[in-house]
C-alpha cells in the first residue's frame, strides 16, 4: 500500500501553550464574569502598549468591529472599497445600509489603489474603506492625502495587520479607525473576536456603549448597537497571543524571505511587493503565477498549479477568488461599464502557499521542491 506524504495544511492557528492560559481560564471560570469584564480590558490594554495607540475597543470579530464603526462615524451613500479582500471589508456596508463603491487595486503590493479610489469619489460618497492586504501595509500617506483632500472618513481593515508596521510605526495608528481580527487564521488568534484601534476617546466610548447592544450600563439604550461583546475566554487566548506577537511576525518573515530567496528566478513567477518602508506580517504568502508563455510566463495555469500541489497532499487558497465585485450578492453595486483590470489579472492568477508562525522549515521546502516540480514537468511537456 502507498504511503502518501503528510498533508500541509495551508494554516494552522499558533496559539500559546495551554499550561500558560490555563490558569487564567480556570480564573474566568471561577468569577461567573465570562464577557467583557478583566480579561478584555486587559487585552485591549496589552494592544494599546503593543500598538502604541490610546484606545483599543474588544469585539466579537472583525466584521463586527467593522459594522459599528461604520455607523458609528456616520457614513452615508457611498463607501470606496477594494474588491480585491475578503468580501467582509464590504458586507458591513450592506449591513449599514451603504453603497460599497469598487476600486482596483495596486498590481505590484494588491492593495487599494490611491489613484482608482480618487477617480471614483462623487458627492456622494462619505468614506474610504482600506485593507491591509495579506498584512502589507496599504498607502497610508497617500490614502490619507485623499481622504482629507476631499474630508472623507478613512477606515482600515486591518484584519490582517498584527504585526506589521508601516514606516516604523505598528498599525493601529492611522486613519479614522483600524479593524485587527484575532481569528483562527491570524497571528494573534483568540478563536474568534477583533479589536479595534482609535485616537478618539469620543469613538471608543461609544464604541464600548455599542458592542453591549447600545447599553450604556443603565439600562436605557442610547445607540444602535449589537451584541459584539467578547468572551473573557477568548479575552485571555487573545492576551496570550498579543505576548508572542512579534516573535510570531519575526518567523513568519523569515519564512515568507525562504519562499522568495527560493522560487525567485522561476519564469512567470512573482511575489507581492513589500515597499520599503513596511513591514509585513505575511497573514499569507502568495504567488502570482502569469500564465502567458509567449511573455516568459509559466506556460500553466494558477489552476494547474494547485491541482498538482494538491495532487502532492499541499493545500492553497486562491485568496481572493472571485472578487468581491463578481461575488452574486455585490453585483448589483458595480458602476455601469466599469471595469477592475487589475484587480481581475490578479484574482485569476494569485495562490496562496501554506504559511503558519510555528511552521518548520521543512514543509516551507517540501512546498518549493514541490512548486519546482511543477515548473519543470509543464516544462518538459512543452518540449
Amino acid at each position: 500500500m502507498t504511503k502518501h506524504p503528510a498533508r500541509i495544511p495551508l494554516t494552522r492557528p499558533s496559539t500559546p501553550p495551554f499550561s500558560v492560559v490555563a490558569p487564567h481560564l480556570k480564573k474566568v471560570a471561577a468569577s461567573g464574569f465570562l464577557t467583557n469584564a478583566g480579561y478584555v480590558r486587559k487585552l485591549e490594554q496589552r494592544a494599546e502598549k503593543l500598538l502604541g495607540v490610546p484606545q483599543a475597543v474588544a469585539v466579537s470579530s472583525a466584521t463586527s468591529g467593522l459594522m459599528l464603526v461604520n455607523r458609528l462615524l456616520g457614513l452615508t451613500g457611498e463607501v470606496i472599497v477594494p474588491s480585491f479582500t475578503f468580501f467582509a471589508s464590504a458586507l458591513p456596508l450592506l449591513w449599514n445600509n451603504l453603497t460599497p463603491v469598487f476600486c482596483d487595486c495596486d498590481p505590484e503590493t494588491f492593495n487599494p489603489d490611491p489613484k482608482s479610489i480618487e477617480r471614483l469619489i462623487t458627492k456622494k460618497t462619505s468614506a474610504i474603506i482600506a485593507v491591509h492586504v495579506f498584512g502589507c501595509p496599504a498607502a497610508v500617506s497617500a490614502l490619507t492625502r485623499v481622504a482629507k483632500k476631499h474630508n472623507l472618513r478613512l477606515i482600515f481593515d486591518a484584519a490582517h495587520g498584527f504585526g506589521a508596521s508601516y514606516r516604523g510605526k505598528p498599525l493601529g495608528n492611522y486613519g479614522d479607525a483600524e479593524v485587527f481580527s484575532l481569528s483562527p487564521t491570524k497571528l494573534a488568534p483568540a478563536g474568534e473576536g477583533g479589536i479595534i484601534t482609535t485616537r478618539s476617546a469620543e469613538l471608543a466610548k461609544e464604541l464600548k456603549i455599542a458592542r453591549d447592544y447600545g447599553n450604556p450600563g443603565d439600562y436605557d439604550c442610547r445607540i444602535v448597537g449589537m451584541n459584539a461583546r467578547m468572551s473573557e475566554f477568548n479575552a485571555v487566548f487573545g492576551w496570550a497571543a498579543l505576548q508572542r506577537l512579534l516573535q510570531m511576525a519575526g518567523r513568519r518573515r523569515k519564512l515568507a524571505e525562504r519562499y522568495k530567496t527560493r522560487l525567485a528566478g522561476l519564469p512567470g513567477l512573482t511575489f507581492q511587493k513589500i515597499p520599503p518602508d513596511c513591514l509585513s506580517s505575511y497573514k499569507d504568502f502568495s504567488i502570482l503565477i502569469d500564465p502567458a508563455p509567449e511573455c516568459a510566463g509559466a506556460g500553466f495555469t494558477r489552476d494547474d498549479l494547485a491541482a498538482f500541489l494538491a495532487e502532492q497532499h499541499i493545500d492553497t487558497r486562491k485568496y481572493f477568488y472571485p472578487p468581491v465585485h463578481r461575488q452574486k450578492v455585490f453585483r448589483e453595486y458595480r458602476r455601469k461599464n466599469q471595469q477592475l483590470p487589475i484587480t481581475d489579472y490578479v484574482t485569476d492568477n494569485i495562490l496562496s502557499l501554506p504559511l503558519y508562525s510555528h511552521q518548520k522549515t521543512a514543509e516551507i521546502d517540501r512546498v518549493i521542491q514541490t512548486v519546482k516540480s511543477c515548473f519543470r514537468k509543464f516544462h518538459d511537456q512543452a518540449k
